[in-house]
């Protein structure tokens, strides 16, 4: 089925759609192995789910914007395509699940349409920046980071030196030293400041955080600058992108975050590396009040305003009379912990609390009428899986108060102890050991029943995760829990480990949690009740949780949550899951949250064909940094598909370079001196990106790349076709 695409959709989108397209049918027909499939996919949003033969949408939001339109639209195409569900992330993403592979290329095609893309969604790239949902609102804010989240998320679209990394790469922006979208646990986080003149050069600029990240084993990240210029951002991340792309683990999995790289290099020694990539960079500066990428013809074209100004209100806002009781307890509590004023004197923002981050299609599309009366076009998917609505004036705060009670939105409580973020866990990942929406819904209505007041309580994050991977970031809950299971004779229980501490203490400092105890998962509301009993009992008047934690210890709590830990009063129900009625049994796929290495030499020399033809598009249209960075793709891929033929393994890019040197010096078609591939290769970072340079990096990577393409083929005609077992073989390593 052929693809139509209206005007709204980018020649590069256009051929992005294609592309996925033929993919598909390529791998429907046999043309690629699934692991080659699998990278390809991922990098266009599409994720395969733990139910065989449906697949998981993630479209990309930068920082959360959406309008009104677009909500309806991904809405319409949950309806057409996918179960009629919007999930909202902790990435600032919405999610469409149950999805047929094939409908796939015809679901991007319309979101495209109005603006919106799934590409670098998932897998080894940049993925979705996030950004304080109260971005230009923010009381605290020294000026709007929304623009700023916008243009990173343009420059690095696409970009070439992000295509291929290791493993994903993460970007988060918070709005003041609050630090609300977690700069902490971050790749790069950045929090907004200004510095007076006589500081310096003075103006807009932003403190710079370093290598965080979650999973199993998380980090916090570290300082790399207290304070570098708007305009010198985005370069320093493509810098520090470079970095990582150049250096970091590429075979162990598990080691190949950049939280590895910077550990084993250590800070000084990354900073030194990042000044060696400066030279090379496309831009020097970037000022994105100039524009966003206004030079390159490979852009999606996107709805998004990108203004650095005040909001301008709406000529045409109605305010029709409300009719709900103004007094009453319920909206008296929504006002409290819902709504608040903005730093737009005489405007209000109103947060959406959203059970399990799951919104119906015709919910969002009701929703996006109350939007389009009441409030400016500007919805913002918030970091706890929630919305946030902007622009609204005091007296239309009753009616749309009663538009999203009959809409299930008005829950009061936004943000606050009852409000738990969680993600799908074993309802669709792969990779979850536990039902996260079961325990999570126990412990809200626990919590509801038991704890009233806890919807005033803002101390208290509870984050879950379906195992330790954290994509519901429980490594910054105060209170975390993430799925695992226990052994309990010959037989399997589902299980939480509780972690303590994380999030933020009462001098708004970020920490990552401690793991206290595992427990069986259905005794999960009984260690939150022993919780928020003893904190409410002895923590001081005022004191925040963390600080509680800090001050008592990690013993305490272990003592206080031991007895759930204990096996011997096991009942029949321990054994049965949240939301399930059968035993549990663990059932674990493979996981997908970046591209599994493909290790085929074919498949790899085929890859190093198509980055010379990018390498030859981009010198085409005199993109000259654009040409030497796939060219550079192409050394490394081609060195890489040559150790691979002789059995050699690499772990780096730098050590693929090293190793050719070491390997293939003095034979036929190659240099014979050492150390000279080396030198040729990383030369691209020790001139700046011109013409001259280019077209002459582009054509010694394409003879580099016809050399080993020879090579291959004298050893295939001596040795013969490697056999299946050996190419199989090759993929597992």
């Amino acid at each position: 089925m052929s693809v139509a695409f209206s005007a709204n959709v980018s020649p590069a989108a256009q051929r992005d759609i294609v592309d996925l397209q033929k993919k598909i049918s390529g791998f429907a027909s046999g043309q690629m192995t699934d692991e080659q499939f699998r990278k390809f996919r991922l990098a266009r949003g599409v994720y395969g789910q733990r139910q065989a033969g449906v697949q998981m949408i993630r479209i990309k939001l930068p920082y959360g914007h959406i309008t009104a339109d677009q909500l309806i639209r991904i809405a319409d195409v949950s309806d057409k395509y996918a179960t009629g569900n919007l999930h909202a992330t902790t990435r600032q993403d919405i999610q469409l699940h149950f999805v047929k592979l094939a409908d796939s290329p015809l679901l991007w095609t319309e979101l495209e349409d109005a603006g919106i893309t799934l590409k670098e969604a998932c897998g080894n790239t940049v993925r979705n920046v996030t950004g304080s949902a109260r971005g230009g609102i923010d009381p605290d804010e020294p000026f709007d980071i929304s623009p700023y989240a916008h243009a990173i998320f343009e420059y690095f679209l696409r970009n070439p030196i992000c295509q291929d990394m290791g493993r994903k790469f993460k970007i988060a922006l918070s709005s003041s030293e609050k630090d609300s979208a977690y700069g902490y646990m971050h790749d790069i986080g950045l929090i907004p400041r200004i510095r007076e003149k006589g500081e310096g050069q003075g103006g807009k600029g932003f403190k710079v955080l370093l290598g965080g990240g979650l999973g199993a084993q998380p980090f916090a990240a570290q300082t790399v600058s207290e304070f570098i210029e708007e305009e010198r951002v985005i370069p320093f991340i493509e810098a520090v992108i470079r970095v990582f792309d150049r250096y970091g683990e590429r075979t162990k999995r598990h080691k190949a975050r950049m939280k590895y790289l910077l550990n084993d290099l250590g800070l000084e020694e990354f900073q030194n590396r990042i000044a060696e990539e400066w030279k090379a960079l496309k831009n020097k500066t970037w000022d994105i009040r100039q524009g966003i990428l206004d030079q390159s013809a490979d852009v999606t074209k996107h709805a998004t305003p990108i203004l650095d100004k005040e909001f301008e209100p709406i000529a045409n806002i109605q305010y029709p009379i409300a009719s709900a009781n103004r007094s009453s307890i319920q909206y008296q509590t929504w006002l409290k912990t819902n709504v608040f004023e903005q730093k737009q004197a005489g405007w209000y923002a109103v947060q959406l609390r959203v059970l399990l981050g799951d919104m119906l299609s015709d919910t969002a599309r009701a929703l996006a009428g109350l939007v389009k009366q009441y409030a400016g076009d500007d919805i913002r998917v918030t970091v706890n899986q929630g919305y946030l609505l902007r622009f609204v004036k005091p007296e239309n705060l009753v009616a749309l108060h009663e538009g999203l009670d009959a809409l299930g939105l008005a829950t009061p409580g936004f943000d606050t102890t009852a409000d738990i973020t969680t993600c799908p866990g074993t309802d669709t990942c792969n990779l979850a050991i536990s039902s996260s929406y079961g325990i999570t819904r126990a412990l809200e209505t626990m919590m509801l029943n038991e704890f009233p007041d806890i919807v005033y309580n803002n101390d208290i994050k509870i984050k879950i995760s379906g195992c330790m991977n954290g994509c519901g970031q429980h490594s910054v809950g105060n209170i975390g829990f993430h799925g695992s299971s226990i052994k309990s004779g010959a037989a399997v229980m589902p299980a939480l480990q509780v972690l303590l501490g994380g999030g933020f203490n009462g001098a708004g400092e970020g920490q990552l949690g401690d793991k206290v105890v595992k427990i069986p998962t259905k005794r999960g509301p009984d260690a939150l009740r022993l919780l928020l009993r003893d904190y409410d009992t002895n923590a001081f008047e005022g004191e925040y949780f963390n600080d509680y934690y800090g001050r008592k210890g990690k013993p305490y709590f272990y003592a206080m949550l031991k007895p759930l830990a204990d096996l011997k009063l096991v009942t029949a129900d321990d054994f049965i899951d949240w939301d399930h009625t059968g035993q549990y049994t663990t059932e674990v796929g493979v996981g997908e949250c970046a591209g599994v290495m493909i290790d085929l030499v074919a498949t790899t020399l085929d890859e190093a064909t198509e980055k010379l033809t990018w390498a030859r598009e981009a010198q085409a249209e005199s993109r000259w940094a654009d040409a030497l960075y796939h060219a550079y793709n192409v050394f490394i891929t081609s060195a890489k598909a040559a150790l691979m033929s002789r059995d050699v393994n690499t772990n780096t890019q730098h050590g693929i370079v090293s190793e050719f040197d070491r390997v293939f010096v003095g034979e036929d078609g190659f240099h014979s001196e050492e150390a000279q591939f080396k030198t040729l290769v990383f030369c691209i970072n020790k001139q700046e990106p011109s013409e001259e340079f280019a077209n002459d990096f582009v054509a010694q990577s394409e003879q580099f790349l016809t050399a080993v393409l020879a090579c291959r083929e004298r050893q295939i005609e001596f040795e013969g076709m490697p056999a299946l077992h050996e190419l199989m073989q090759a993929q597992d390593s």
